[in-house]
């Protein structure tokens, strides 16, 4: 298969094994007989990450968790099939690899993949205003927006063809019976979220008003909250992991979801959202950064960075959207024990009170 991708398309090393998620310590040994033989089964040790909200991910290693050669598993989460794409993700494992963006990806399986662990620790939420780590941050999306397709492909960004499927889904499952929704939290603590109605008109609005703001397509990571993120303090660097949702998208949503993700995941708190001043200079870094890798000339100017700063707060709404509609699949497929409706409420009250301000901001 032609991916498309400078880097991307090598056969990947497929294991048929299928791991049980309550008891997934004899399937994990399976697969590192073949991933890791030297290893002794007494000497492995395996710690579970309790970070995501949608997989499961366990880390195994022999000595430290930080030394060369640990091995992550992720089990895909109950019906991520659904709205994952998990042949393009093993594919953006390996074009971010070979641009020296992220980790090795080392097999998949019946139910999940396995792929090197980047070594240093999940960024706190705190960290995203400290300006060395941010501009960090910044830096690193710009060379990630600059890798380019193979042999010059025309590429057309994901977002209207994701957000398109989420909302089928979503009416699919507005549809259903209840009985084939697990209930993880009480459905009377959390009010309804709106109408698959209201939902579609909603996204024709939205995308009527961004077709016409010229954002360029560029590979994006696409869901670049914390967890997502990893510090490494002692070389001074961040790398980006996770690729479920990384593909050729608008450059201002990739800012404009990274700029949301400000406001947490468990605890969603706007106020966190990064001031004018903050995002002025992120988005300069970010400028710098991406001008420098596509080999042009670095020097940023403020009506550069005034007109992405509005290009950003536009496709921010996208973003809200997205992971809104996101949500409430998650809260009527997922397993894992989180609010989701909640979360799906808080993303699009927020889309529903920026809408109309970001919707009047002008180039001019």
């Amino acid at each position: 298969m032609d991916s498309g991708f400078a880097g991307a398309g090598n056969q990947l090393l497929y294991v048929d094994v299928h791991i049980d998620k309550s008891e997934p310590h004899r399937g994990i040994l399976d697969l590192l007989s073949r991933l890791r033989p030297h290893w002794k089964t007494q000497d492995i040790q395996m710690k579970t990450f309790t970070e995501g909200i949608t997989n499961q991910l366990i880390g195994c290693y022999v000595g430290s968790l930080q030394d060369p050669g640990c091995v992550l598993v992720r089990l895909y989460g109950r019906m991520t099939e659904l709205y994952v794409n998990r042949d393009r993700e093993v594919e953006m494992f390996q074009v971010f690899h070979a641009h020296g963006c992220g980790p090795e990806i080392y097999c998949s399986f019946q139910n999940g993949i396995c792929y090197e662990f980047v070594r240093g620790t999940v960024l706190d939420d705190e960290l995203l205003h400290q300006p060395s780590i941010y501009r960090l941050i910044a830096a690193e999306m710009g060379r990630i927006h600059s890798i380019q397709p193979k042999c010059g492909l025309p590429v057309e960004p994901l977002l209207w063809t994701k957000m398109s499927h989420f909302l089928t889904l979503v009416q699919s499952s507005f549809n259903s019976s209840p009985a084939e929704q697990p209930c993880t939290t009480s459905p009377a603590a959390v009010p309804e979220v709106p109408s698959f109605e209201t939902l579609s008109v909603e996204m024709e609005s939205l995308k009527r008003h961004l077709s016409e703001i010229d954002s360029p397509t560029v590979l994006c990571h696409n869901d670049l909250l914390t967890k997502n993120i990893i510090y490494n303090h002692k070389e001074g660097m961040v790398k980006f992991i996770d690729y479920e949702y990384a593909d050729y998208n608008y450059q201002a949503f990739d800012i404009g979801n990274h700029f949301n993700e400000f406001a947490g995941v468990n605890d969603v708190d706007y106020s966190l959202y990064p001031s004018w001043e903050l995002q002025r200079d992120w988005l300069t870094a970010y400028l710098e950064s991406y001008k420098h890798s596509t080999g042009r000339e670095v020097t940023v100017t403020e009506a550069e960075v005034t007109r992405l700063y509005i290009q950003v707060c536009k496709f921010s709404l996208a973003s809200n959207f997205f992971w809104g509609l996101w949500a409430i699949l998650q809260s009527r497929y997922s397993s894992i024990d989180f609010d989701f409706q909640r979360y799906a409420l808080a993303r699009l009250n927020y889309y529903f009170e920026k809408k109309e301000e970001y919707f009047k901001l002008t180039m001019s």
